[in-house]
């Protein structure tokens, strides 16, 4: 149920037949679409509203939430926590119901777009908070890097996690591909809708079981999140009045240059390593012919992001941000270009996986870790703007979202001229090259086009440490100011 940094990323693998599918789909929309389609039987018109309206109304609530926190005051509990205790009971309810099928022919698609778009809302309630207690934590550049790394990481394990559950528990909804009466290899049309009543009961039921022991997860991680971390507030936050208006503070957020180059470079090498991994299913099954190998190729591909995050947190810190990104994200292009020009060979395809999930660690973790050095430079040149984190964090999500439904359509759209045969076990010579060039070719473009974005950013690490002196003299003008206040205030309650 993790969001945002690519968790539900839009994917062209929905073209692919559940059989394919099975277990190792990662982004939830392709989970969804099946589930509404061979489980719960929704018309396909009306599931493709479904996921549409909510995939547009997922990407809207971002700003929205933002905009509400943004003027959200100070508690006992915090300014971000109290929005995170309060969406998740409902959130998992939300979840829980969204994998239901209710007794009700006639309003079924009534019942998915509506708790659909509401869990979408409720869990941004979560994770945009969850995003911005970066800011919070603490004041030290260091520890705020330090909790970037340790929250992807955990993200990604999440990722791997959540789709290891459902899978291994949805596992028994497999439709093969037939083979037609002209001797084509072609996937049956009716072949996801000859289930038993039987065969199909026990398959709403792994659906329910699997987001059970979901929700359970979250509950654990929430509860986790509640009782360990604490807000701090900043000193100089303190001593001033309200926080300025959303659209005030969204205007001036848009007007810092720092913050749109990030988001321009951050917005194409993301949009590349989407197409990546929304194609690679298919690039694994009709591509390369590895029908049954892609699942594991995928996860070598996270697990290896997962351990080698540490490694980018280490080397950030050694050799700066700014030199990892180049580093970390240009490596991908060699094994893009391998992979376009090497024959189905499988030990090799390994071998470019591992190291893509290296270039996908880079690719998580440091724009993310860049994101509190812009707010602090923000801070600094707009020291009467505050309580503008969540619009930070709010458009930094819900840009990732905007690459997502980009790679989603360029990868169907381009597919769909390339004459891609909907749940065919075999595709023409035209999808296969389209295939590849939506693996290899654009993704080189998207990462160099980025990496030149990256370039104009202006914060290196001399600016880190300037920008780092800078706010500590304003928090220590602040704190002896916040003194002198309370030494008045004693002074005067004696005499």
């Amino acid at each position: 149920m993790a969001k945002g940094e690519g968790a539900e990323s839009g994917s062209a693998a929905g073209l692919l037949p559940t059989g394919i599918l099975q277990t190792g789909e990662r982004p939830a929309q392709v989970k969804m679409r099946i589930y509404l389609l061979d489980v719960a039987q929704v018309d396909p018109f009306f599931a493709s509203i479904i996921l549409f309206v909510g995939r547009a109304w997922d990407a809207v609530t971002d700003p929205l939430v933002g905009f509400f926190i943004s003027k959200s005051s100070w508690t006992r509990l915090g300014r971000l926590m109290p929005w995170i205790i309060f969406s998740t009971p409902l959130a998992i309810i939300a979840y829980f119901l969204i994998w239901f099928v209710p007794d009700i022919s006639w309003g079924q698609t009534v019942w998915y777009l509506v708790f659909y778009c509401l869990f979408e809302t409720l869990v941004t309630c979560f994770h945009v908070p969850y995003s911005a207690l970066t800011m919070f934590i603490s004041t030290e550049q260091s520890e705020r890097d330090s909790a970037t790394a340790y929250r992807m990481t955990v993200e990604v394990l999440g990722t791997v996690l959540g789709t290891a559950i459902q899978g291994q528990i949805v596992g028994q909804a497999d439709t093969p591909c037939l083979q037609d009466s002209n001797g084509s290899v072609v996937a049956s049309e009716g072949a996801n809708r000859t289930h038993s009543t039987t065969s199909l009961k026990r398959t709403q039921n792994a659906y329910l079981l699997a987001a059970g022991v979901i929700a359970s997860i979250y509950v654990i991680c929430a509860v986790i999140l509640t009782l360990g971390v604490r807000e701090h507030r900043e000193p100089y936050e303190a001593q001033q009045a309200e926080p300025i208006s959303f659209f005030r503070g969204l205007r001036l957020v848009m007007n810092h240059g720092p913050y749109v180059k990030l988001i321009a470079g951050f917005l194409f090498t993301s949009l590349a390593f989407m197409l990546v991994e929304g194609n690679f299913a298919l690039f694994c099954t009709y591509t390369l012919g590895f029908r049954n190998e892609f699942q594991n190729l995928l996860l070598a591909i996270m697990l290896s992001a997962t351990l080698t995050i540490p490694f980018w947190q280490w080397f950030l810190t050694r050799f700066g941000k700014k030199t990892a990104v180049y580093i970390g994200i240009s490596s991908a292009v060699p094994f893009l270009i391998l992979m376009a020009l090497m024959e189905s060979n499988l030990i090799v395809t390994y071998i470019v996986a591992v190291a893509a999930g290296i270039s996908v660690a880079a690719a998580f973790l440091l724009p993310w870790s860049m994101l509190p050095d812009v707010i602090d430079d923000f801070h600094l040149k707009q020291p009467q703007s505050h309580g503008t984190e969540p619009i930070f964090f709010s458009f930094y999500v819900f840009f990732t979202k905007f690459a997502s439904g980009v790679s989603l359509g360029i990868s169907t759209l381009s597919l769909d001229f390339a004459g891609y045969q909907t749940r065919g076990c075999s595709q023409p010579a035209r999808v296969k090259f389209t295939l590849k060039m939506l693996v290899t070719m654009a993704p080189i473009v998207l990462i160099l086009l980025g990496l030149l974005l990256f370039k104009l950013y202006p914060i290196d690490e001399e600016k880190r440490r300037q920008n780092k002196k800078a706010l500590q003299a304003l928090r220590d003008e602040a704190s002896s100011s916040g003194c002198s206040d309370t030494d008045s205030t004693e002074l005067a309650s004696i005499l």
